[in-house]
């Protein structure tokens, strides 16, 4: 914001006095997009401003605001099994003014009137590679687990993990969901770890991306949509999860022998040094709205 900017938002917010100024935020974190979308809206009448004069101060209260609003929704997004971003935040991994620096990094549409003239409104887009490679600290990959023993394997173009079911907790006698986050770790079956993020080669994408279940079956030769194409290649490896592991049920198990598969040859442990990986999860996990004021 420009010091004229600043000096017309000091005066506005003055001007404004006790008034309550109805201005809010609400949208959604998308898994399956990796975005987070969201809309800030100005009641024009209740920050007292009319029209014509009043847009220019309009769309400064919004971009003022954006930021603040934004930021309860980015704090709750799920990092990995113990943690949420302000976790990061209250621990100092990680700093409210490096999260400030996210929401600023959002892809804005111009403020625009709604349709009854009363609220002036704009949309943002943040990318959550962009958010993924914030958080990342390594400066040097962890090597990809290998094996004494390997197996015979194809060459795959990535992994499919399909989790689209209630699955058993380990060390628990129950099930969960499997739920997304920004950094899931992936166990074998002997709960040797296969997976984290420290082992991330490139830090502008994400460890895995994460698809619904009708994005594997459709009317195609690979039965994969687009999008997931692009993620892992034709002939992915298809494996299913066998259970879920963590404070919250973000972390796979797979079966031992899928694991094998994996990291017995250098081109399919590359496979995860590249985030080549998938998981399929429940449509009512991949997404949520939010909404603060």
């Amino acid at each position: 914001m420009n010091k004229f900017s600043c000096f017309l938002m000091i005066f506005l917010t003055a001007s404004l006095g006790f008034a309550e100024v109805n201005i809010g935020i609400s949208g959604t974190v998308d898994w399956s997009t990796l975005q987070v979308t969201s809309r800030i809206s100005l009641d024009l009448a209740s920050a007292g401003l009319k029209l014509p004069a009043g847009r220019t101060q309009g769309e400064i209260f919004l971009t003022s605001s954006y930021s603040n609003l934004i930021k309860s929704c980015l704090l709750e997004i799920q990092v990995d099994s113990s943690s949420v971003i302000g976790d990061l935040v209250n621990s100092g991994e990680t700093s409210l003014s490096q999260i400030e620096r996210l929401a600023l990094s959002a892809k804005s549409v111009a403020p625009a009137l709604s349709s009854d003239m009363r609220n002036i409104f704009t949309t943002q887009e943040i990318s959550m590679s962009g958010i993924s490679a914030a958080l990342l600290k390594h400066n040097y990959p962890s090597p990809v687990a290998r094996t004494l023993n390997p197996v015979t394997s194809a060459s795959y173009t990535g992994i499919i993990i399909i989790a689209a079911d209630e699955l058993p907790v380990h060390g628990m006698k129950s099930s969960a969901l499997p739920i997304p986050c920004l950094f899931p770790k992936i166990w074998d079956s002997d709960m040797n770890l296969i997976y984290e993020r420290s082992m991330l080669e490139i830090k502008d994408i994400t460890m895995v991306n994460y698809s619904s279940l009708d994005n594997i079956f459709q009317k195609n030769p690979t039965g994969l949509s687009s999008s997931l194409r692009k993620a892992v290649g034709d002939r992915p490896l298809r494996i299913f999860a066998r259970g879920v592991f963590g404070i919250k049920p973000t972390d796979l198990i797979i079966d031992k022998n899928d694991a094998m598969l994996i990291i017995s040859s250098e081109e399919n442990r590359r496979l995860l040094s590249q985030g080549k990986v998938a998981v399929i999860l429940d449509d009512s996990v991949l997404s949520y709205e939010f909404a603060a004021r």
